[in-house]
């Protein structure tokens, strides 16, 4: 590809990471840099990202996984088994802000790529540690993918508070949610160093990020010690709690504050409920949310999801169509902010673009400034930046 990538675009402009990762949640950390502006490095080895062949593709390496995940970076395939690909690594780290990782600390060590390795071509680095379960623990050093997270985390449990068994939630969220982890991470790790001049070291377990995301709302009375109960937020315990059945369709229709309530129970004819005891208040409506959400699955089948929508806008109740996942990039309102966007890639073609949502008013998105790349591609670009010769690199 020769696309000139248009640089100085977001704060990090300037920082470079090294980004050792594979799958989801390292790439997707990365990418994140990336989209704020990083000089994003991905070195992959022989045997590169197993994502990049999941089907379907246009071209060997280029799946739908890779194009976003791997936006915003440059590749670099080395064999790190060998003297000269490990060189090659110790000087790209040289010359990096971060060095980010998935690989299991064991790994690392045996390719020579433990934190005391890089720091003594880098003192100065911040070394950034992604695992599955932190390392002082006894599931240290354990294989882990997000179903392993999901169970051990409590999340496939909650599934069974509805009398069902455990299950997992479709969606690889131990891996998504541990990416923002070491986003925040990586970018509260380069404040300091601005500040201070030095790196730092940064281990961020998957298992203790997820863990620590169920029990921001369920510790709830376990926050107490001794424990109060009850243990969770019971409002999202109930079966109740789930999209309703319009006359036409589906719709989540929220009532959350006293005043939402009131409304609600005058539009549906029900004016006494609002100062019904069960209902009254916060805790009245937690404590009775079982029979409360049956009721409001009853009001909602008299109208349509447009009427609902209508009605909710007037009296400023949450309220929102239910949307296919497939579909999401068409609702009006995701369209209009233009969160999936088709850009045209050098060698696939048009393609979707998800942007990050955030939006930075000294840095609006505007577009992709390095589409995806093949593997590899940046090798001799970026060597030659080091300063290796021609023949060095022919010999790599």
């Amino acid at each position: 590809m020769t696309e000139q990538a248009n640089e100085g675009h977001g704060p990090l402009t300037g920082v470079r990471i090294l980004d050792l990762t594979n799958v989801v949640m390292g790439p997707m950390a990365a990418r994140i840099l990336g989209d704020l502006g990083a000089d994003v490095i991905k070195v992959e080895g022989p045997d590169p990202d197993f994502m990049r062949e999941f089907e379907p593709k246009r071209s060997p390496g280029m799946s739908g996984f890779t194009l976003n995940l791997n936006r915003q970076k440059r590749s670099v395939q080395l064999d790190l088994k060998s003297d000269e690909g490990r060189r090659a690594l110790l000087e790209i780290a040289a010359t990096s802000d971060v060095f980010l990782s998935n690989m299991r600390p064991k790994a690392l060590a045996r390719l020579g790529l433990a934190p005391d390795d890089i720091r003594a071509v880098n003192a100065d680095i911040i070394y950034c540690s992604a695992v599955g379960f932190g390392t002082s623990g006894p599931y240290g050093g354990r294989a882990a993918y997000d179903d392993v997270i999901q169970a051990v985390s409590g999340m496939a449990s909650m599934f069974s508070w509805h009398g069902g068994d455990p299950a997992f939630l479709p969606s690889i969220v131990a891996d998504k949610i541990t990416a923002l982890h070491i986003a925040y991470a990586i970018n509260a790790a380069l404040y300091q160093k601005a500040m201070t001049g030095k790196g730092d070291f940064i281990e961020v377990p998957m298992a203790e990020s997820l863990a620590a995301f169920n029990l921001v709302e369920h510790l709830n009375g376990h926050t107490f010690e001794p424990k109060e109960e009850p243990f969770s937020y019971q409002r999202l315990r109930t079966p109740n709690r789930r999209p309703r059945q319009s006359a036409d369709g589906w719709v989540c229709v929220l009532p959350y504050t006293d005043a939402n309530y009131r409304d609600f129970f005058n539009v549906v004819g029900r004016p006494e409920l609002a100062t019904d005891p069960r209902f009254s208040t916060v805790n009245g409506r937690i404590t009775n949310v079982d029979e409360l959400y049956g009721l409001v699955d009853q009001f909602i089948s008299s109208k349509t999801t447009d009427e609902w929508m209508e009605i909710c806008e007037q009296y400023s109740i949450p309220c929102v169509p239910v949307v296919e996942l497939e579909n999401v990039a068409d609702d009006p309102h995701f369209d209009a902010v233009g969160l999936v966007e088709v850009e045209d890639h050098p060698s696939e073609g048009a393609y979707r673009v998800v942007r990050d949502p955030v939006h930075f008013e000294s840095n609006p998105w505007t577009d992709v400034r390095r589409h995806a790349p093949r593997v590899g591609e940046h090798t001799s670009e970026i060597l030659a930046e080091l300063g290796w010769t021609d023949d060095e690199i022919s010999n790599l």
